[in-house]
């Protein structure tokens, strides 16, 4: 929540039990805030979670971006994340790009609800930043082509590795499904096939989460300076 605050986004009811406060968790917060004191039993059932903090609250989203919004984009590295269906993942991904200065996110031809809990869980409040686009798949590469970005797919089977790719220009990693990966549209409309070398007995491929990962250090170690 303090993230959430931190980034902009306002509350619109704080619900608070004292009774299983046992880290202060209200001291954390601004006192400017109004709440509602609520028994344990009420806070468990408005809560996602089994075990939850002593603090919940109803707050509001800014307006979900969309393709007519690209233009704002400023960053040089975007993470192109295409029909993904496991909200986790995604949140894991969020919370890698903004460690390694991907400062824009397209959710591409995606059908999940940007604010699904695991989404929100596991992207330990990267989700917050409003830094996440909600395109189709001809919006982005549309995009793509008149910004003159790079097009590099993660691929399985790809024929270029990883570490030979130049990050030094604007660039879109793209990452398709948890099964399948990238669908025909991108492997056709790419302009890199990249896959990252693996030497193992018998795995042939990674979680995509951990694949994201592996591609954006990559460009970190190349645009980093310090």
């Amino acid at each position: 929540m303090k993230r959430a605050l931190a980034c902009g986004y306002s509350v619109e009811h704080l619900f608070y039990c004292p009774e299983i406060d046992t880290d202060g968790d209200i001291h954390a917060l601004p006192d400017t805030l109004t709440r509602y004191d609520v028994p344990a039993d009420i806070l468990n059932k408005i809560s996602y979670r089994n075990t939850p903090s002593s603090v919940v609250a109803v707050m509001q989203q800014p307006v979900i971006k969309t393709a007519q919004m690209l233009e704002s984009i400023a960053s040089t590295l975007i993470l192109g994340i295409v029909g993904l269906r496991k909200p986790g993942n995604i949140g894991a991904l969020l919370r890698t790009a903004d460690a390694t200065g991907f400062k824009a996110i397209l959710l591409i031809d995606s059908a999940l609800d940007l604010y699904n809990p695991n989404i929100i869980r596991s992207s330990t409040g990267a989700i917050f930043l409003n830094n996440i686009y909600t395109v189709t798949s001809e919006e982005a590469i549309a995009y793509f082509e008149q910004q003159n970005y790079q097009v590099v797919a993660g691929i399985v089977d790809g024929d270029t590795p990883l570490t030979t790719v130049d990050f030094s220009r604007n660039s879109a990693v793209m990452l398709g499904t948890e099964d399948i990966g990238l669908d025909e549209f991108w492997q056709s409309n790419c302009d890199i096939r990249v896959k990252i070398p693996m030497v193992g007995d018998v795995t042939d491929s990674f979680n995509v989460s951990v694949s994201g990962a592996i591609f954006m250090y990559e460009a970190l170690r190349q645009t980093h300076t310090t």
